[in-house]
């Protein structure tokens, strides 16, 4: 079947070249031929909500919000969904550790996760399907899984059995006894073998459940996307979308649940993973401890620069977060804001976008090409010299800009927030050398250096002199 699929894809894009996706399933980039262009379906892995979102959670946002865009320019109808993982291990430690129920600690963080993205312009799903709200789909289909013998219940918990289905591994290009070989950690004494995974969990007294035929409990994580796929968009889908990091093993899982519950041969036909971020050159992470919030480099930054830093790379590569991409990113938005503000009294009407920008989106999403042809036809806005190709000009690039999700603000507006923005900043850094002056002359040397390595971290040198500390950005 997969090969079948591959080769006919590859005939129709000697047809066409209109839209393709490198797909991580077949490892090949491919023509988009959706099972009904009338109805188009999407699904992208959500956060997990028991904290704010960091900016590594806005890329797969950003990115696919720009598939999203593009998609609903080029059909009539498209179905996006992007889940919220409310029940989890890590929520349940958030609401131990503060002493919220676990209720209010995903409602809360849930909706701050939407509020952030608001910020970075992506436009909302068309469904937002919460997990809490499809246990009862959920053990629909971990009962279907028992029945045809590719799950098994033992000592409170329902696995799935990977050796019950041959093309385990397909997704990831990993080999299950290549797998099992490789297996390093304890195997559960309730595992029949080493990559089995968790369909449903026992849950003790204070930690939440759901009654089920296997007791009182809860799903695990890869069950909820499956589940929440079928019953919202189709037991086959057209897209199915997310980080690099979610190939193996949740992507991998939910294929192997999906097609064995629904016998079906394929569970998405098309497979998009972005790429991570690395920051200042290292890839973010907990460990390293350069994490950083949605909302504060948003605060810093402004939605649309940090917006433009994210696709500034190809979705499929790694993008680099560092002072000198959002400053590029800053100045580059500047000149296009400003040839907008030239042009305030030029009235468009509704326009197609330009025909070559599409083209680079079509091309698997080839923002950095797409971002190019913005900037070209901001220049040809400014060399326009007719009334006319004015109007004509500045239509072609606000459609466009729309694709990407860019370029959505007033010109004055835009400079007027800028104007803001660099003033907070200033009466923090300034708040902030005050404080470290009235350290240094407390001899408070520990507290002095961490106001340094705060000033460090936001763009800032300090230089210390018999007159009194001065500052400047890198």
């Amino acid at each position: 079947m997969l090969e079948l699929m591959i080769y006919n894809r590859r005939f129709y894009l000697h047809l066409t070249m209109a839209l393709q996706f490198q797909n991580t399933l077949t490892g090949l980039k491919e023509a988009f031929i959706p099972l009904d262009e009338d109805r188009v379906t999407v699904y992208l892995c959500g956060p997990t909500v028991y904290n704010y979102a960091h900016i590594g959670n806005a890329r797969p946002a950003v990115v696919f919000d720009v598939l999203n865009r593009l998609l609903r320019h080029h059909y009539p109808k498209v179905i996006f969904a992007r889940n919220i993982t409310d029940v989890d291990d890590k929520i349940n430690q958030q609401s131990q550790q503060s002493g919220q129920s676990i209720q209010t600690i995903s409602s809360y963080y849930a909706k701050a996760y939407n509020q952030d993205l608001a910020t970075l312009n992506v436009l909302p799903p068309d469904i937002e399907p919460h997990a809490t709200e499809h246990i009862a789909e959920m053990i629909v289909m971990i009962t279907a899984l028992i029945e045809k013998g590719h799950a098994y219940h033992r000592d409170g918990h329902v696995l799935f059995d990977v050796t019950t289905y041959p093309s385990y591994g397909q997704l990831s290009k990993r080999d299950l006894e290549d797998m099992r070989a490789g297996a390093r950690v304890e195997v559960a004494d309730y595992k029949n073998n080493p990559g089995d995974f968790v369909l449903w969990k026992p849950s003790s007294d204070d930690l939440p459940g759901w009654d089920s035929p296997w007791g009182r409990g809860r799903p695990g994580w890869h069950i909820e996307c499956s589940a929440m796929a079928a019953k919202h968009l189709g037991q086959v889908i057209d897209i199915h979308c997310g980080g690099q990091d979610l190939i193996f093993p949740h992507h991998e899982n939910e294929i192997a649940q999906s097609c064995c519950a629904n016998d079906q041969p394929l569970f998405a036909r098309y497979w998009l993973h972005n790429g991570f971020i690395t920051m200042r050159d290292q890839k973010m992470s907990k460990s390293l401890g350069n994490i950083e919030l949605i909302r504060d480099v948003v605060q810093a930054h402004g939605g649309e620069v940090v917006r433009w830093v994210l696709l500034n790379a190809h979705y499929r590569q790694s993008v680099n977060w560092s002072k000198n991409s959002i400053k590029q990113a800053q100045k580059t938005l500047d000149r296009l804001y400003q040839v907008l503000a030239d042009h305030a009294d030029v009235v468009t009407q509704q326009q197609a976008p330009d025909e070559q920008l599409v083209a680079a989106l079509n091309d698997d999403l080839n923002t950095p090409q797409a971002f190019a042809r913005l900037i070209v036809l901001a220049k040809s806005l400014q060399k326009a010299d007719n009334p006319e190709d004015c109007k004509q000009a500045k239509g072609r690039l606000m459609a466009s800009a729309q694709l990407l999700g860019v370029l959505q603000q007033d010109p004055q507006q835009w400079f007027a927030n800028k104007q803001t923005t660099n003033k907070d900043l200033k009466v923090t850094i300034e708040q902030l050398i005050a404080e470290r002056e009235t350290a240094r002359l407390e001899k408070n040397w520990q507290r002095s250096d961490e106001i340094r390595d705060e000033l460090d971290k936001m763009g800032v040198v300090v230089k210390d002199s018999a007159d009194g500390s001065q500052w400047q950005f890198k």
